[in-house]
Parts: structure tokens; sequence; C-alpha cells
């Protein structure tokens, strides 16, 4: 506490002041903390003084506040104006918001072990029999009206606790996303479909993201869809996973907002997509001095790089919206290249559908996801 008070009168961020009439004190509140490492063990104590801001009014208290004894000065407050702050050095980063680091000279590992093992213990999920994939193969999950309902709050906890696991845990945001479109009225065989993808994190809680060094530094993407593999709409589940180097750099799994009239159409709109992410990343390492061109997007689907190449094929594409030709028109400016990859190649696969024990493991190590002691 008393470092703290100390550190307020070293970077000079208040000044006493008598409190005007007309205006409400806000109170302060210390707030303790035990920082803990990647293993649960405590290395720092915390304390931190803050306003108790939620007792303010709009229109009353937002333009100014009052401690008890002394009033924040805002401008004070706002020290990057002269890079003028107060930095703790604490080593090499090994653990920063539940994401523990490794770094190592083959490269860095990145994982949520400790986060993962609490959140086990938190649905009481720590016991009983692990399985090899987050999702089956030959189950299908739709909404299932007539099951019986599940606890709702509880089923948004597991889920919203899930999404955040996805950061290091690209091997689950397939199966999460599907169950997150049932949160409003969870059954019994959606809590059965969560259940199922905690049981394959206690088989694989020492499995994280590596990002291996090397001089390999190509920009790539693979899309996928499965056509109308939602059930209760036939809306397409399309994936994409955009790579720099060997390095998985993001990873998205999703509905297409429209119901596609062809597997092409599906694979097609959502190779848009992935073009609009890869030309972001273009643009954003240009900053950096790295140029690239004719940037290739692998897509499984022949009719798919026809579109996309030549113009002419009006008949079997007349009836997709023109926004989506976006991408014909980065493959004519050399901006992006559609090539082919066999399915059986096509690392997006684990984000638009369930996978056999086999062809999910190979996808999920050419991912980078690995074990990590």
């Amino acid at each position: 506490m008393q470092d703290e008070l100390n550190q307020f009168e070293r970077n000079d961020v208040w000044e006493l002041v008598h409190c005007p009439p007309s205006q409400t004190i806000i109170g302060t509140k210390w707030v303790f903390r035990n920082k803990l490492d990647d293993q649960g063990n405590i290395v720092r104590n915390k304390a931190r003084l803050v306003a108790q801001g939620y007792c303010q009014e709009e229109g009353i208290d937002y333009d100014e506040t009052f401690a008890p004894v002394a009033r924040l000065e805002a401008i004070r407050i706002l020290l990057a104006y002269s890079c003028e702050f107060e930095m703790s050095m604490m080593g090499e980063l090994n653990f920063f918001l539940g994401l523990q680091i490794k770094q190592c000279q083959e490269g860095i590992y990145i994982s949520q072990s400790k986060y993962t093992k609490e959140l086990l213990k938190k649905f009481g999920i720590e016991k009983g029999r692990t399985v090899s994939t987050p999702m089956a193969t030959n189950v299908k999950i739709d909404k299932d009206e007539k099951d019986k309902s599940a606890d709702e709050s509880k089923y948004r906890g597991m889920i919203g606790s899930l999404l955040y696991l996805t950061v290091s845990r690209p091997d689950i945001l397939h199966a999460v996303c599907l169950c997150a479109h049932f949160q409003s009225n969870p059954k019994e065989s959606h809590m059965s479909a969560v259940k199922r993808i905690f049981r394959y994190l206690k088989g694989t809680i020492q499995y994280g993201l590596f990002y291996p060094k090397n001089e390999n530094f190509s920009l790539k993407g693979y899309s996928d869809s499965d056509y109308a593999r939602n059930i209760d709409d036939r809306k397409s589940i399309s994936g994409s996973c955009p790579f720099l180097g060997d390095c998985l750099v993001s990873w998205f799994s999703k509905k297409q907002n429209c119901v596609s009239l062809s597997t092409a159409e599906a694979e097609y709109i959502f190779a848009a997509f992935c073009c609009t992410q890869l030309l972001w990343m273009k643009q954003t390492l240009a900053d950096y001095k790295c140029s690239f061109e004719n940037v290739p997007i692998f897509c499984d689907n022949i009719s798919v790089i026809n579109i996309a190449q030549n113009p002419v094929h009006h008949n079997c594409i007349k009836h997709i919206e023109i926004r989506h030709h976006f991408l014909r028109d980065c493959v004519s400016k050399r901006k992006i290249e559609i090539s082919f990859i066999p399915s059986q190649d096509q690392l997006a696969d684990i984000f638009t559908k369930p996978l056999s024990s086999e062809t999910f493991a190979s996808i999920r190590a050419r991912l980078g996801i690995m074990h990590i002691e």
C-alpha cells in the first residue's frame, strides 16, 4: 500500500483541492491481489487504490471525479503525452493474462494448461475418461427442441470459458463455436457436446501452440467450407487459417450469413473473406518493409479456382453477390493467387467439420499444436 502511495507522489498524479459544494464526493477503495506464476505460486503481492466510479451519476459526476482528499488530474494521468511513466522490469515474459509463454532456442511455446486445469476443476470434469477429438463424427448437433433443457447459466459460463481457451487451442474452435449457437436455449444434448470438449481437453492439458524459429517468411492462407453443414438453417460452416512462414497467426470458424446454392458458391464466398484477411496482413507487414505478391490461398475446390481465374463463367456465378467477386479482382491484379490443394492436405478442414481421430491429429500437428513439457 505504501509503495502505491509513493508511486502516486513520484508521478505527481494528483493535487489537493477543496471540494466544490456542488460536486458529489467519490470514495476510494484498496484492491489487493496475489499475482501467481504458471504453477500457481505467489510471486508478488499487489495493492491498488481505485476510485469507486460505480457511485457516479451521468450528467452529475462524469466531468470530474473527486476522492475524499484529492482531485485526480486527468492531464497528469495521461502520461503518454510525455512518455513519462514508471515501468517494472520483471524478467523474461513467461505468464501473461492466463497465457503461459516458454521461450527456447527452437522457438516460442504458448499454452493455457493452468487455465485448462482450473476450468476442469470449476466445472467438475476432473475425473472420467478422455476422448481423442472434441467432437464425434457421427453426431450432428441441432436445436433438439424436444430434449430436456439444460442449466442456461452454467452452459453460458462453460462456453465463455472455452472461447477464451481458443486463444491457444485452435483445435477446439469449431466445436466451441458450434455449441455457442445454442446458448439462448441449451438442451441436455448440447451440454453433453460441451462436456465432450472438456474431456478432450482433459487428455490434452499440456498442448499449446508452437511458433518455430526459422527463415521462412512467406504469407499464405487455407480456406474451406462444409456445404449446408448447419442442420437447422442449411447454412455452410466455413474456416480459414492464415500462416506467416510455418506459424499459424489467426484462425476462423463461422457459419455463413446466407444459404449457398452450391458447394462452389460456399467455398468461393469464404475464399473472398480469407482474401480480405490476407490483404490486411500484407498491409500491416508492409510497415515492416515486407512485401508479398501473389499470396496463395489454398482451396480444394477446382470450381472456385476456375471462377476466380476465368471471368467468362457467367452462368454458374450469376447468382453470387457482386461483393464476393472482390476475390476475382484481387486475382487479376496478382495480389492473391488461388491454388489447388488435395482435400487430405486442407488444414482448414479442422475448422469446418468433425474429423476422424487420425485426420484430426495430423492436422492438429501441422497447425503447430503440440504437447509442451
